[in-house]
This record gives C-alpha cells, sequence and structure tokens, in this order.
C-alpha cells in the first residue's frame, strides 16, 4: 500500500473533520412522553458533552413498528416489560454490558427479579420506572353521581349499570389493548394472561356491555381532561392520574382528582432502558443509562413524573409526598395483588387487535 503524500490544506482538513467528529458526541433517545425532568437532559449533556437528540411516543406499539423495520437509528429506548420480552426474542436489542454501569448496584433487587420474568437474567434491560394501571376519578363528580360506594373498584368502569350512571361525565380508558384486556380478564375472574379465545371472547362481551358508556379510548389526553373536568373517569398509569391531580390543584377550579389501585388487582408495569442491536453511539447509551442510574437523577424523574423508580438509592432523596403516596409506592399488600402482563403470541396478538378494533368502533 503506498502513502501518498497530501498536501497541507487537505491534511489540515482532514484533522479538523476528525476532531470535529471527536468532538461531536450524539445520543438519539426514544422515550414515552413527559418521562423525565428536562433539567435532566441538559445536566447530562453538560456533565458528558454528549448532545441528546430526544424524541417521545406515547404507546408501545408505535415503538415496536419502528424497531421491528431496524434501522431506527436511536440509541436508547424505553419499551415496557411484555414488549420487550418478545422484542429481545426477535432479536433486535444489544446485550447490556453491566461493567459499563458503575450505578448498577443502586437497583432494588426486588424488582429487577420481577423483571427477569420478561428478560432471563435482565440481559437487555436496565429498569427505568414501573407503576399500576388504576382508576383515576373526580371525587365529586362521581360521588353526585354514585353516592357514597367505594371508589376503590373497577365496577367504575367494567359494570355496565354503574358505568352508564357515570357516562355524562366521562370515561377515558387507554388505548392499549393488552393492558386493558388483561385488566378486564382479571377483573371477570379470567387468568390476565390466558390467551383461550373463549376468555378473550368473554372479556370482549364484557367491554362491549359498557362500551357505550365510554367517551374515547386514548393514553395521553386523559392527564389533562381530568384536570380540568372534561372526564370524571380514567382507566391510565398512575404517574398520569397523579400529574393530572396536580395540575387541577394548580388550575384552582376546584377539581380534586384521586387515583386508587383497584381492589380487584391490577397490571403493574415496567419500563426499561434498552439499546437496539443497532444503535450508532452504544457509548453515549452507556452514558446516558448510567447517568440515568445515579440516585439523584432517578430521584428527580420520580418526584417529576410521579411514577416509582426501581432504584434504591434514590429513596431518600424522594419528596415526602412521592414516597409517602401509596398510588406510588404501593404497601407489600397491595403489591401482592398485583400481576405482570407477559408477552402475547403473534397469534393471539392477531385477535386481541382484532377484538380490540371492534371493542372501539363499536361493531
Amino acid at each position: 500500500m503506498h502513502h501518498k503524500k497530501i498536501g497541507l490544506t487537505a491534511a489540515l482538513a482532514l484533522a479538523l473533520s476528525t476532531s470535529a467528529m471527536a468532538e461531536e458526541k450524539v445520543l438519539n433517545v426514544y422515550n414515552w412522553s413527559d418521562y423525565i425532568d428536562p433539567k435532566e437532559i441538559k445536566q447530562f449533556e453538560k456533565e458528558t458533552g454528549i448532545k441528546v437528540n430526544y424524541d417521545v411516543y406515547d404507546s408501545n406499539e408505535v415503538l415496536e413498528a419502528k424497531l421491528m423495520s431496524g434501522g431506527s437509528g436511536y440509541d436508547v429506548v424505553v419499551p415496557t416489560g411484555a414488549f420487550l420480552e418478545r422484542q429481545v426474542q426477535a432479536g433486535i436489542y444489544a446485550e447490556i454490558d453491566k461493567s459499563k454501569l458503575k450505578n448498577y448496584g443502586n437497583l432494588d433487587e426486588v424488582l429487577v427479579e420481577k423483571v427477569a420474568r420478561h428478560d432471563a437474567g435482565n440481559k437487555h434491560n436496565v429498569p427505568y420506572a414501573w407503576g399500576t394501571i388504576g382508576l383515576g376519578y373526580n371525587e365529586k363528580m362521581v360521588k353526585e353521581r354514585l353516592g357514597n360506594v367505594s371508589l376503590d373498584s373497577l365496577d367504575l368502569i367494567f359494570n355496565p349499570e354503574v358505568a352508564a350512571k357515570l357516562a355524562d361525565c366521562g370515561i377515558g380508558l387507554l388505548d392499549s389493548p393488552a393492558e386493558v384486556m388483561s385488566i378486564a380478564m382479571n377483573y371477570a375472574g379470567m387468568d390476565p394472561n390466558s390467551e383461550k379465545k373463549s376468555d378473550l371472547k368473554k372479556a370482549t362481551e364484557l367491554m362491549k356491555s359498557v362500551r357505550g358508556s365510554y367517551k374515547y379510548f386514548h393514553s395521553g389526553k386523559y392527564i389533562s381532561d381530568l384536570a380540568n373536568g372534561e372526564i370524571c373517569v380514567a382507566l391510565g398509569y398512575n404517574g398520569d392520574i397523579l400529574q393530572a391531580q396536580s395540575r387541577a390543584e394548580e388550575a384552582g377550579q376546584g377539581h380534586k382528582i384521586k387515583y386508587a389501585i383497584p381492589q380487584e388487582g391490577t397490571l403493574v408495569w415496567f419500563d426499561l432502558l434498552a439499546i437496539p442491536a443497532d444503535a450508532p453511539n452504544k457509548e453515549s447509551a452507556y452514558a446516558f443509562i448510567d447517568f440515568i442510574l445515579k440516585p439523584e437523577t432517578s430521584a428527580s424523574i420520580s418526584n417529576f413524573v410521579y411514577y416509582a423508580v426501581a432504584n434504591k438509592a434514590a429513596e431518600p432523596l424522594l419528596n415526602k409526598d412521592v414516597i409517602g403516596n401509596p398510588g406510588i409506592y404501593p404497601s407489600d399488600e397491595v403489591k401482592a395483588n398485583l400481576f405482570t402482563q407477559n408477552a402475547h403470541t403473534a397469534k393471539f396478538d392477531r385477535l386481541l387487535t382484532r377484538a380490540w378494533t371492534g371493542i372501539k368502533t363499536g361493531r
């Protein structure tokens, strides 16, 4: 191989372009909307000199479609447990090299063990946040219509007679077929992870019997709608409902929003940091995940988004109204009644999607 002499200007240009490349460290993050204090992104950029491109989504299905088509260009994504489980089987995540994460030991081992049901040995994930799906409700509006009934029951949305009384003030449900149907199955006394056609049929009939009382299915809209009295009940993610609660307080319109983990039991979910196998900036991804695992960062996430983090070292830094809120950090008795949603087979998923479309369109 012979060396050509490079002219000085060319050499200079080459040196400049390589140093520019070295300087321009980038990280492409794809996360759920409203899921981090924007201050933390700036802090990370300041500490590492890595420029962050931060995109958001509001459903696992949207993330999955991007990842499955390959070459998404993202370095860190945040799927929920059952989705990660299935995506790992499809080979779209890199194995996590835990030796690159000096803060990994801050994680809560009990929760990490639960997550391992989705990903044996937690080879492809680092827990980000976790929580429950439950009932957000406008106390005054609901009591005006129902009187003094217990409000921590899924009867509010699944019992046709009860739901009909709330239809005029508005019921919103997550647009998340896998999660909602699993909660409906559990409510109806079936295995929440059943893939039996007959169980799906029963759950679909249950949903159709109350469909007329629902205002909409949407995974983000209920936050502001609860806060300003546009709806009176939502089946949603706990942190979203608690955000609605604080927005309602700030607005001072007299709307008091409460969150209840249903007595019938409900779903516990885990959102997990993962690195796509084809991520262009893996070193930046590790730097970011390790930054998230710092007690200060994790506590800031929990205090900002009102979700629990699986980080033991963050607990002393949590605000009293967060660590002391049983809707965020539930008691052990309540925890015992929570179930995880397992990954579905592709065959069941098709049936589920069809059933869900039928429920939504009322056909």
